[in-house]
């Protein structure tokens, strides 16, 4: 078809606006109709996210284990204009199917062995995609702490180890701040809904506004949409294929083995700690992001524990044979 002609259709019915939609809906008609390939494919996970996207609150929903009030309007509006958001913003959720395929294997044991939801893996999804970023607010790591906060919950937060950037160990304070918003609300919506906006916040407005459910607040965007968004991400993990993402294990990221070396003393140089293991620096600091400086001073003395790869070299076709997820096939 004529790319001016398409140009003009897409313009007289007003979806200019939702073009980029519209391309890859006009590619994947054009794949549909090219005759079969006898060769398998060997791209990336196709996304083909459908113009309409599918419902899903046909069926009970809940989080961690309390349900959603499906009967109320405005709550399943809520929800579904996440769930739409996530999957036509293609490219970062099919990157988030990506980092979960490494990052959820080490997420939910320590979400288990702490008796926090398994849900709460969406959490750490929406507060940073599964990556070590910062927010315009200094909140940081994968389960965004604030500097001031970390260490109430034990982690140490310097110029040199900042261990908001250690999944695990911010894993494990995470688990800490939920359960103990658990403690407090004796919900684990509300729990969820104060890691946005903070105990206090949350404890003020369900006082306020004489209500006891998260659903029944009037609350500002970002903690109103909040609990929705981790709701969509649970519903698109749980049939992405419904959703538009083919998801492939061969196409998601493995975890890397590795092995651990104690340090308790000073490290006059990262680089030369790195070489002398036999790993290049850039390797130590993609093991161990919570490393701030290129040396370590250690003048308390404690114990760290190091990653290094458990071998020489890393064949990564090999290990992505290996994958097995819930969400892809």
């Amino acid at each position: 078809m004529n790319t001016q002609l398409i140009k003009n259709v897409l313009a007289a019915t007003g979806l200019l606006s939702i073009g980029a939609a519209a391309a890859v809906f006009l590619v994947s008609s054009a794949d549909r109709k090219a005759p079969a390939q006898t060769e398998e494919k060997t791209a990336l996970a196709s996304v083909i996210p459908y113009m309409h996207a599918p419902q899903w609150y046909s069926h009970d929903l809940n989080l961690a284990g309390e349900p959603v009030p499906l009967t109320d309007f405005e709550v399943v509006e809520r929800v579904d204009r996440e769930v739409v958001s996530n999957v036509f913003r293609a490219g970062p959720t099919l990157m988030i199917f990506k980092r979960a395929a490494r990052w959820f294997p080490v997420i939910e044991p320590i979400l288990k062995e702490n008796n926090v939801p398994d849900d709460f893996k969406y959490l750490c999804i929406i507060e940073s995609e599964l990556a070590n970023v910062v927010s315009p607010a200094g909140a940081s790591g994968f389960w965004q702490f604030m500097k001031g906060t970390a260490p109430a919950y034990g982690l140490e937060v310097s110029e040199e180890v900042d261990e908001r950037y250690h999944v695990e160990r911010s894993t494990q304070a995470a688990c800490k701040y939920l359960n103990e918003a658990y403690r407090k609300f004796g919900s684990w919506t509300l729990a969820a809904a104060s890691y946005n906006m903070g105990m206090g916040g949350v404890n003020s407005k369900l006082s306020e506004q004489q209500q006891q459910s998260y659903y029944d607040l009037y609350l500002n965007s970002e903690t109103h949409r909040y609990v929705a968004r981790i709701l969509a991400f649970k519903i698109i993990f749980s049939d992405p294929e419904k959703f538009g993402f083919n998801v492939r294990n061969a196409d998601l990221y493995p975890q890397v083995a590795v092995r651990e070396i104690e340090v308790n003393g000073p490290v006059p140089s990262w680089v030369d700690f790195a070489k002398s293991n036999g790993v290049s620096y850039k390797i130590l600091k993609e093991l161990n992001p919570w490393l701030r400086k290129p040396y370590l001073t250690n003048s308390k003395r404690r114990t760290y524990k190091i990653k290094l790869p458990a071998e020489s070299s890393f064949d990564y076709h090999n290990e992505v044979k290996n994958i097995r997820m819930p969400y892809a096939h």
